[in-house]
């Protein structure tokens, strides 16, 4: 296949997506239901956070998770613990997920009762960055154990997200990662970005995010 064939085909790829992402946000829109997708590489924390997130929030607000992920679903078994609606996708080896698998799933929430719909996507930094699911905004988890260099070197999903989650802060000392490195290119990239230092593991930070999420939920509900 040549390369413009290629071109073209992702082209065509992303545009159906995004007609159909938009019509996944008009429907969360509608029913007041703040959705949020969250993209981090594997073993970024990505579901340690969720769990520490609703056990904060399932206290105050009907929340429902979508899971994401290549084959299992061990991570849905752990969300389903929390006693919150949660429903799995398997990808069957795809590296993300799309407005369509979205789309599929809807049907099994009550989304006129949901405050929060939280989208964890599949471990992955960079074809998920590309991907629209109708979410009001995506949030990136960022292990500072992966190293200062990530942002540099995946952008794009930094540039698209509203926040960012640097998480695994009590390893911090453990490693060589340079925080303050890390910071300045994640806000070279995107000035507008919100950073949250957090660890899941001591709870340190979980406040200030969570308080957040329950900020935006407000001004979904406001509207």
């Amino acid at each position: 296949m040549s390369t413009s064939r290629e071109i073209a085909v992702m082209a065509n790829l992303l545009q159906n997506n995004d007609l159909q992402a938009e019509i996944n946000r008009k429907y969360f829109n509608e029913n007041k239901c703040l959705a949020i997708n969250i993209i981090g590489s594997p073993g970024a924390g990505k579901t340690t956070l969720l769990e520490r997130t609703l056990s904060f929030l399932k206290e105050m607000h009907s929340v429902a998770v979508i899971e994401g992920d290549i084959f299992t679903s061990k991570d849905a078994d752990r969300i389903a613990e929390h006693k919150v609606p949660v429903v799995q996708i398997n990808t069957g080896g795809g590296c993300h997920l799309d407005s369509k698998m979205v789309e599929k799933v809807l049907p099994e929430f009550d989304i006129p009762n949901l405050d929060l719909m939280i989208i964890e996507n599949v471990g992955n930094l960079v074809c998920p960055a590309d991907f629209d699911l109708g979410e009001n905004f995506k949030i990136v988890v960022l292990s500072v154990v992966e190293g200062d260099d990530k942002p540099a070197k995946y952008p794009v999903i930094f540039r698209n997200s509203k926040a960012v989650i640097l998480n695994k802060m009590d390893l911090l000392p453990l490693v060589d990662t340079d925080l303050k490195v890390m910071k300045e290119d994640i806000l070279n990239i995107n000035p507008d970005i919100k950073i949250f230092e957090v660890s899941c593991r001591t709870g340190d930070g979980l406040k200030d995010w969570v308080q957040w999420i329950t900020d935006e939920i407000n001004k979904v509900k406001d509207v």
